[in-house]
C-alpha cells in the first residue's frame, strides 16, 4: 500500500525563497505543497484551512515572528510539524525549544531537506499510533560555545534556576538553558519535584532527607556528592511524596 503523500505549508516573506523551496519540495517523492503564506498570521489561518502535515517556517519575518507562529501552533488542535528554515543559524535553540522537529539552514541542500522529511515522517507516524498521547520532549537544549547540546531528560538530577538562566546538572556535567524554572516544573512535573524555590530534583534521584544538627532540611541525591537545601515551604510536600524517607 502506498504511503499518502505529505501536505507541506512554505511560510516566509521573501518570494524568491518561496519559489525555491517550492522547487525542492516539488522535486522529493511524496510530498503535495499546499500553498504557501508571507507571514505568521497569514500561516495560522492556512493551517486552518488547509490543515497541513508539516510547515516549512521561516524565522525571521515581519510582524509575527516564525517562533511565535510555531508556538500558536503547538498551542491548538491537531498541530502541523514544524521544521524551520532561516538563512541564520542563531536562532537553532531557541527552535529547538519551540518543539521545532528539524532546523535548516538556507541554501538548503536537497539531501538535508529529504532527511528532515523522513523525520517528520517518522514522528507523524509515531502520533497516529498514540493519537490521545500528548507531546513530551526528551531533550532539553543547552548552547555550548555556538553549538546545541541536547540534554536527555532522563540524564537530568537537578535544575537549578541563577538568575536568568536554569542550570541542568546532568550525568555528562553542567550546562545552562534559558528556560523557566517554572515552567520545566510544569511540563515534567512527573519526572522532577520542587525542593526549593529555585530547584528541581529528579524524583529518582533522591535517596533521603536528612536534618543538620542546626535544623536545615538537606535533599542526598544518588549521584550527586553535596546533598541541596530543602526549604521548609516544600519540605510537606516532599514528605508526604515520600512517606518512606
Amino acid at each position: 500500500m502506498e504511503a499518502a503523500p505529505l501536505h507541506v505549508l512554505i511560510v516566509d516573506d521573501e518570494p524568491l525563497a518561496r519559489v525555491r523551496l517550492r522547487s525542492l519540495l516539488e522535486a522529493q517523492p511524496g510530498v503535495v505543497v499546499l500553498g504557501e503564506a508571507v507571514d505568521g498570521a497569514v500561516a495560522l489561518a492556512q493551517c486552518a484551512k488547509m490543515q497541513p502535515d508539516m510547515v516549512l517556517l521561516d524565522i525571521t519575518m515581519p510582524g509575527m515572528d516564525g517562533l511565535e507562529t510555531a508556538r500558536r501552533l503547538a498551542a491548538g488542535p491537531n498541530p502541523p510539524a514544524i521544521v524551520f528554515c532561516t538563512a541564520f543559524d542563531d536562532h537553532a535553540l531557541s527552535a529547538f525549544e519551540a518543539q521545532a522537529l528539524d532546523y535548516l539552514v538556507k541554501p538548503v541542500r536537497p539531501e538535508r531537506l529529504a532527511a528532515a522529511l523522513d523525520k517528520v515522517r517518522t514522528f507523524l507516524a509515531g502520533r497516529k499510533q498514540q493519537p490521545t498521547a500528548p507531546a513530551s520532549r526528551q531533550h532539553l537544549c543547552a548552547r555550548l560555545r555556538g553549538s546545541l547540546r541536547m540534554i536527555p531528560v532522563e540524564d537530568i538530577r537537578y535544575l537549578q534556576a541563577d538568575e536568568k538562566y536554569v542550570a541542568v546538572h546532568h550525568a555528562r556535567g553542567e550546562d545552562l538553558i534559558e528556560e523557566s524554572l517554572k515552567a520545566l516544573e510544569t511540563e515534567f512535573s512527573d519526572r522532577f519535584i520542587r525542593i526549593h524555590r529555585n530547584c528541581l530534583v529528579a524524583r529518582n534521584e533522591i535517596v533521603e532527607l536528612k536534618r543538620s544538627p542546626e535544623g536545615h532540611v538537606h535533599a542526598v541525591l544518588r549521584h550527586v556528592d553535596l546533598p541541596l537545601e530543602v526549604s521548609r515551604r516544600c519540605l510537606s510536600q516532599l514528605r508526604e511524596t515520600f512517606r518512606h524517607l
